[in-house]
């Protein structure tokens, strides 16, 4: 198959490429090298040590042949998109190419605006290309679980539930009660996609993805191919941010009471789920939803797995909690389907607890890099 990855340059796109070129897939990727950029705003660096995208291909076309084109570009550059989309003629494309941190988002006026324009913008963009040029593709986008909400007070199923309203039922989206500004804009990316397989038949999975963990897929067992793994306190998320404090000796930072719930999902699992859904696309005209997790924990519960493990490793991690920057329900009620993916032959690759040590002994080797910026950990970016 031919496959576009958006966003090949980051956290699971980088990953994901190397999955499918080794499957003998032929992959084009495209990235603007925004989330290099953006870490660095934050004064931040990736915990790992990652090769330039140059020295990455250079690396690739050695190992495994010409299977694979890279294209530096913006979604926002809507002739770059079109180009691109005609010139490829993908099977499958794969849009991970977004601002995907929702402190980030929260900072200020011009990060929400810059959020909403890559984002928003730059998916309209890509749908358009699509409808021109490659109009018989499987769109996957990666949303996330946070378009939901997290206290909906309901159980969350995979996108659409059924309601009585007035004596008469109907199938309808469930609602999108989004916390961030980042999260809303996957609901109007969510909207303007549903829209776009209905007027003119494309058809698109749309990932519900719970937060990702870890330094090691399948792939990723050579250092020179590591992705890029982040701990600040915008772009690092709950486990990966957790892991990285305790290498160092830094309280695992625990935001107010640590009773929010969420649906996590190991790295090297949410390519395994990427890769389920690029072997087994809907219908034409069809917009389906799953939701991409794995297990679900309290931040609290997470931290204490660390802080277990992490001891047994003779680290000596604390807990620390702080004042909750973000405008959230301590403890709420959370339950959500996730079977789409179980039914297209998704398991578990390795216990949360085991994905942990290794993530922990991983981040070991790079304890100097997480060192040298340990006061992008805690940045106090306020939400309300």
């Amino acid at each position: 198959m031919k496959i576009v990855i958006l966003g090949m340059d980051g956290y699971i796109g980088w990953p994901l490429a190397l999955n499918q070129i080794m499957k003998g897939n032929q992959v084009c990727g495209i990235d603007n090298f925004s989330r290099r950029e953006n870490v660095k705003e934050m004064g931040s660096q990736s915990a790992t040590h990652i090769l330039s995208m140059e020295e990455r291909i250079k690396n690739l076309k050695h190992e495994f042949g010409n299977n694979i084109d890279f294209y530096k570009g913006d979604l926002l550059d809507a002739q770059f998109t079109d180009n691109v989309i005609k010139k490829f003629k993908p099977d499958i494309i794969v849009h991970l190419a977004e601002q995907p941190s929702a402190p980030y988002s929260m900072i200020d006026q011009e990060h929400n605006v810059y959020t909403h324009t890559n984002n928003v913008i730059g998916t309209l963009n890509l749908i358009h290309s699509m409808q021109r040029h490659s109009p018989n593709a499987h769109l996957i986008k990666l949303g996330t679980m946070g378009e939901y909400g997290y206290d909906p007070g309901l159980e969350i199923p995979e996108g659409f539930y059924e309601i009585e309203f007035r004596g008469k039922k109907a199938k309808v989206p469930y609602p999108r009660l989004a916390g961030s500004w980042y999260h809303w804009t996957k609901v109007h990316d969510s909207n303007n996609i549903m829209f776009a397989c209905k007027l003119w038949g494309l058809k698109s999975t749309d990932i519900m993805q719970g937060i990702v963990y870890g330094t090691k897929t399948d792939e990723l067992d050579d250092e020179k191919y590591n992705t890029r793994f982040d701990f600040d306190e915008a772009f690092g998320t709950a486990i990966n941010r957790f892991c990285a404090q305790a290498v160092i000796g830094h309280p695992l930072t625990v935001h107010g009471l640590g009773g929010q719930t969420r649906g996590f999902l190991a790295l090297n699992d949410s390519v395994q789920c990427i890769s389920l859904l690029i072997d087994n696309p809907p219908a034409d005209g069809e917009y389906r939803v799953v939701n991409q997790f794995d297990e679900q924990h309290s931040v609290m519960q997470l931290a204490k797995k660390v802080q277990y493990i992490g001891n047994k490793l003779g680290l000596n991690v604390e807990i620390k909690n702080k004042e909750n920057p973000r405008k959230e329900a301590e403890e709420h009620y959370y339950k959500a389907d996730h079977g789409i993916l179980k039914s297209l032959g998704f398991s578990q690759t390795r216990k949360i607890d085991d994905e942990i040590e290794i993530m922990l002994k991983h981040l070991m080797k790079y304890k100097n890099r997480i060192e040298e910026k340990k006061h992008v950990i805690v940045k106090n970016i306020k939400w309300k």
